[in-house]
């Protein structure tokens, strides 16, 4: 039978699976579907339910006209409450739909939309997470265009809100003053709220400065917590010998480079709470999300390697203990009530990310077949790949051969493919996006080369936080060493290298061509140039200045990022770069890419700057992505041939 080629629009036109919602009874999963690539000026989704036994076919709910998301199920199993568009796009509204006969009800119109949503126990009262309705004054503002910003002024978080479904009643209890709430979950046995909440809305500083607070619902009765560690997210509570819990997830404390900890705090009926003890200190995984059990320790997702597993939280600790494996990558975990079952979007070597579930001690079924274009594709074989750094570090990553060859047909024109992050990883899963992506190469002929160097995800803090205030010293090592390696082997063509990557990877792309003039060709996805730049106009600035080691207003320079930032070897680069970038990136912005097109342009280095209008950080409307695939392909093409 001939086999299909891979085009790039099979690639940005298919669908994906995400915010998957486990029913608390453990019998349905609710989840989203969206396209790839967004075809008009809104993104669209659909929400659909599966029976978690796969006895019956998924069953969709929404139609797709609009932006569904966020979906949570109601105590009773029965009914599924979800953000939605529908009304107004682009103001999200909550909305729930019964399972039985499928009927969507919308349940708020809060001027300026709803930002986050938890039903509770008692069946009438729902979380809504939103900003203050406009003023009188804020809409003569805008309307008269009145609006000049200032820094501190009219900020408005995100506030708690309890609605009463039945009545429609709308309180807003003071449960964190004007802190910006960003999640909320509720205590099993007596329905008190724990609120995590951000100093300001803006990402910087509020990202470093987040807070915990108890509220009930009830009495109106709210306490300070005080602080949590920077980047908290994914709050549970759980039942300890010595009186409830609260768990999060956050970078490990003090650095903000490094990896991610399960932190825990014993929340006593009076008093202080305890210290925020770290769970995960010294273990060579990452979590990466936290689940409440109600009647239980939470389970934990944690990158391991190129796979995934799922730990519980063990009381006798302070430790985790595995329960099930994931051959790949798993992520948006869901579980029922009492924790014995589970669902994910998993992905492996050679398929594409589908709905899947079944008993938290595994294994899961897979409940969706949401890609069946691509079931003909002749996909590169994917290899697992261990190797020793030159200081005797063990690394890791995939090596893809071109499709249908094997190893000795070699050697090959070589790409390597640089993870985001830096706190990222390749895991082994099916490399196919929008971006430049391993299999798109190899089914055009190239082998990729897909390394975790130091400073990623999945071999725990000690191996993250090497790269703090030393990015692309020894990450720039670890990956030269494996593409040395490849070479060594017969695999890679040592005068046909190429590099790529986005974000991070741009950075490291960017990073590499001004160390060697190894490579033919390089792509500079959405990359740094300059970390003190970024340090200064992105909106994680604390992250950055950790990873690049100073901001910039240290005092005369130069600075340690200096020695750090691409920018600075620009006049040594002789290999020609495509650039790719957002126009309206907030987190890598696009003088990042400015600066480093006009210093190559000085020294007449051959390059392509690319800008694409209305996008972010990540590359959304489907003839933009399209654009990206073809222009990539082209780009390595053109020089390694």
């Amino acid at each position: 039978m001939a086999r299909a080629q891979l085009t790039a629009q099979l690639v940005v036109d298919g669908r994906v699976p995400q915010a998957l919602a486990l029913s608390p009874d453990g019998r349905w999963v609710a989840y989203v579907v969206a396209p790839v690539g967004r075809a008009g000026d809104h993104p669209v989704s659909e929400l659909w339910v599966a029976a978690a036994d796969g006895t019956n076919s998924p069953r969709r709910l929404t139609s797709g006209e609009a932006y569904d998301s966020a979906p949570r199920w109601a105590g009773d199993s029965l009914l599924i409450y979800f953000l939605s568009d529908r009304v107004e796009r682009g103001t999200a509204q909550l909305h729930r739909v019964r399972l039985v006969d499928g009927v969507v009800q919308a349940v708020t119109c809060w001027a300026g939309g709803v930002s986050g949503h938890l039903p509770l126990a008692d069946p009438d009262l729902v979380v809504v997470i939103a900003a203050d309705e406009p003023s009188a004054e804020d809409e003569r503002r805008a309307r008269e265009r009145d609006d000049a910003r200032v820094w501190g002024e009219r900020v408005r978080p995100d506030r708690l809100r309890l609605l009463d479904v039945r009545s429609g009643e709308v309180r807003t209890p003071d449960a964190s003053a004007d802190r910006h709430v960003v999640e909320v979950v509720q205590r099993p046995d007596d329905g008190i709220l724990a609120v995590l909440t951000w100093s300001t809305p803006d990402v910087d500083p509020g990202l470093v400065e987040p807070g915990l607070h108890l509220l009930d619902p009830d009495s109106g009765v709210t306490r300070d917590l005080g602080p949590a560690a920077a980047d908290a997210s994914s709050l549970v509570w759980w039942p300890a010998d010595d009186g409830w819990h609260l768990a999060y997830i956050a970078k490990t404390p003090p650095a903000l480079v490094g990896g991610y900890a399960v932190l825990d705090v014993a929340v006593p009926v009076t008093g202080p709470v305890g210290e925020h003890r770290n769970l995960t200190a010294g273990t060579t995984f990452c979590p990466s999300t936290l689940v409440q059990v109600d009647t239980g320790p939470p389970l934990v997702l944690v990158a391991d390697g190129l796979d995934t597993a799922i730990h519980r939280l063990d009381p006798a600790g302070p430790n985790l203990v595995e329960v099930s494996r994931v051959d790949g990558l798993a992520t948006s975990l869901t579980t029922s009530r009492h924790g014995d079952a589970v669902a994910a979007v998993v992905s492996a070597s050679y398929q594409p990310g589908n709905v899947h579930a079944g008993p938290t001690s595994g294994p899961l079924r897979s409940l969706t077949d949401l890609r069946p274009e691509l079931r003909d594709i002749r996909w590169g074989a994917q290899e697992r790949l261990s190797y020793q750094a030159s200081d005797g570090l063990t690394l890791d990553g995939l090596l893809i051969l071109p499709a249908g060859r094997s190893r000795e047909d070699g050697p090959f024109p070589l790409v390597t493919l640089v993870h985001g992050g830096p706190y990222e990883r390749h895991a082994d899963r099916l490399m196919l996006g929008w971006h430049p992506s391993g299999q798109w190469l190899a089914t055009a002929g190239y082998a990729v080369f897909l390394p975790n160097p130091r400073g990623g995800q999945g071999h725990g803090h000690d191996f993250a936080i090497r790269v703090a205030g030393a990015v692309g010293l020894d990450e720039w090592s670890d990956i030269r060493a494996g593409i040395d390696l490849l070479i060594a082997d017969g695999v890679a063509d040592p005068d046909r290298l190429g590099i790529g990557g986005w974000s991070h990877g741009g950075f490291l792309a960017a990073w590499a061509v001004g160390q060697t003039d190894r490579f033919k060709a390089a792509v500079m996805g959405a990359g740094i140039s300059d970390w003190g730049m970024l340090a200064a106009t992105g909106e994680q600035g604390p992250f950055e200045a950790a990873l690049g080691g100073s901001s910039g207003w240290e005092g005369a320079g130069p600075h340690r990022h200096d020695r750090l930032s691409p920018i600075s070897y620009a006049a040594k680069v002789r290999t020609p770069v495509l650039i790719l970038h957002g126009e309206d990136d907030t987190n890598v912005p696009v003088s990042q890419a400015e600066f480093f097109h006009r210093a190559l342009r000085r020294f007449g280095v051959e390059h392509e700057y690319v800008v694409y209008p209305r996008e972010n950080h990540s590359i959304r409307e489907r003839n933009h992505q399209l654009d990206v695939l073809r222009r990539t392909r082209a780009w390595f093409e053109r020089w390694l041939g």
